[in-house]
């Protein structure tokens, strides 16, 4: 068997048919006895075998494909839904469409996602992998030779091109503020401890603290779904620790948003008796009430450098692994209770 894509003709001599034959499976004739069907399907599956439907159109038309898949892991999320929309900005500009589909945090999702733009013929891949997404389900799409950028979440091991925020960076900087306004018990909420993401930014959140020279208490760090829902579940838990936090740096913004709420279901007003920094500064932080401290990284602007990382890879013709960290900034609005005369956690001089 020939290593690397695995052609019509592998299929051929693995099944013991002709070359037409598995090409009439392929285009679910009737001439092909269901037998030989089943028995040449069995094989494409054993092989890994895909069909990639849009490159038989496009060797009758002569064109190329203008397809770019975009799969992200919550598009529930608006960072994600900003995201796509930058990615949208630079592919439609360069005459492609975008195909976008959301995996749910699923793997397997994922995989018949991916599968499906494989066998429409895109010419490259976004991807926000899903949790425990690994390099291994990586391989068959780099082997086949489309580009790929994995944005937001890194893939360890995977040799594609990737695009994150500076995320240790992004919370040190969050932490550093509160302890400005004169907090010491801090707490970290939510995100899921088994991905990149989390981890980098726990890595800052422990950081600052201990360059603040702020109590560090493991009780104060709280996992939970990088949602609304999973804010108010984390500040839940939080306020339920006999020596509660006055404040939080939030995983992301819509974790930020679940906090107010939790916050407010138990008679506490965010910005004025507990301070809030989220992470994304997606479009809805500047409305929010209160308008949501957050550090900011451009949901649209990430979108758009990886439709550019990835356009530029498909016009040389070949997938050169490229890393980029997008450097981030803190937004100060009123969740963090910065424009208080007296926000809750303030030591008096």
């Amino acid at each position: 068997m020939t290593k690397g894509r695995v052609t019509v003709i592998d299929i051929a001599k693995a099944a013991g048919v002709s070359k037409s034959t598995v090409s009439l499976v392929l285009q679910g004739s009737s001439l092909v006895n269901e037998a030989t069907r089943t028995k040449v399907n069995a094989v494409m599956r054993e092989l890994g075998y895909v069909y990639n439907r849009g490159a038989a159109n496009l060797r009758q038309s002569g064109s190329k494909s203008k397809i770019i898949g975009v799969v992200v892991n919550d598009l529930t999320n608006g960072f994600f839904a900003e995201l796509a929309v930058g990615v949208d900005m630079v592919v439609q500009s360069a005459g492609f469409v975008q195909f976008l589909s959301n995996t749910s945090e699923s793997p397997d999702r994922q995989r018949e996602v991916i599968a499906s733009m494989r066998e429409h013929g895109i010419s490259g891949l976004i991807l926000s992998p899903a949790r425990g997404t690994e390099a291994s389900d990586l391989k068959p799409i780099v082997a086949s030779g489309i580009p790929v950028v994995v944005a937001v979440r890194n893939v360890p091991g995977a040799k594609v091109s990737s695009i994150a925020s500076d995320n240790r960076e992004g919370v040190f900087a969050a932490v550093q503020h509160l302890v400005s306004l004169g907090h010491r018990r801090i707490a970290f909420l939510g995100g899921f401890r088994d991905t990149a993401v989390f981890n980098e930014r726990l890595e800052g959140y422990r950081a600052a603290v201990a360059a603040c020279r702020v109590e560090e208490d493991d009780d104060l760090i709280v996992d939970a779904a990088p949602s609304r829902a999973g804010g108010a579940e984390a500040i839940g838990r939080a306020l339920s620790i006999g020596n509660k936090p006055t404040a939080a740096v939030c995983f992301n913004d819509a974790v930020a948003f679940g906090v107010c709420d939790g916050l407010r279901a138990k008679g506490i007003e965010p910005g004025r008796d507990f301070s809030i920094v989220g992470f994304d500064d997606v479009i809805e932080a500047r409305t929010a009430v209160p308008a949501l401290t957050t550090i900011s990284v451009d949901p649209q602007g990430m979108g758009r450098r990886a439709a550019q990382l990835l356009l530029k890879q498909i016009s040389a013709g070949k997938a050169e692994a490229e890393t980029i960290v997008s450097s981030v900034r803190l937004v100060v609005r009123d969740s963090c209770g910065a424009s208080s005369s007296n926000p809750v956690g303030r030591e008096q001089a």
